[in-house]
């Protein structure tokens, strides 16, 4: 499986099918490469709906919904998915098309990395895992996300679980280092 199922997701256009029923297209997305102070970034925990030990980590965010902004869908998704509403929403990072199959069916998805900035990590305190805020979560993301945790640049580096966009360590290390590109990075196509 990939991982960029952008949970939460509305539909990738107007009037299209909720995230749930998505069959197909093009989806637009927007993820979110939220950032604490100590410079953790916080990923997802998601799994295949039948089968747990099909896993990876992810960036929150989804589809857009209806006439919705990227930006805005970043911070809709981030708030429904973790509970975080405090950010500082940035630039986009990076821009990507990935396809994938999930719960069934394809994800073709053109992603916009947002970077964010939270002063605080309510709710998702240190690298133990947790349950992020189910109350914004779909039906499909109650199903196959487990929870969430803040990693170190150096944690995604050594880790041997999957992390989707598979490059995560070194993308944000070069954010880290250098700041935010001055255009958004287009990344490789990811097709699993």
């Amino acid at each position: 499986m990939s991982a960029e199922v952008s949970y939460g997701g509305g539909p990738h256009d107007e009037g299209a099918a909720a995230p749930d029923e998505y069959e197909g297209g093009l989806r637009r997305v927007a993820r979110v490469v939220l950032l604490d102070p100590d410079e953790r970034i916080l990923l997802l925990h998601g799994h295949e709906p039948d089968d747990p030990s099909d896993d990876w980590w992810f960036t929150p965010g989804g589809g857009l919904e209806g006439d919705e902004t990227r930006e805005e869908a970043a911070l809709r998704e981030l708030a429904e998915e973790t509970g975080i509403t405090e950010v500082e929403l940035g630039p986009v990072l990076w821009r990507r098309k990935c396809s994938f199959p999930f719960a069934g069916r394809r994800w073709d998805q053109d992603e916009w990395y947002y970077l964010a900035r939270t002063a605080g990590t309510a709710g998702t305190a240190g690298t133990a895992e947790t349950t992020p805020v189910a109350a914004g979560l779909t039906e499909l993301e109650r199903r196959s996300v487990a929870g969430a945790r803040w990693w170190t640049c150096q944690e995604l580096t050594e880790a041997h679980e999957t992390v989707y966009p598979t490059r995560l360590a070194e993308l944000l290390r070069r954010v880290l280092d250098e700041g935010p590109p001055a255009t958004p990075e287009v990344l490789d196509t990811e097709i699993v």
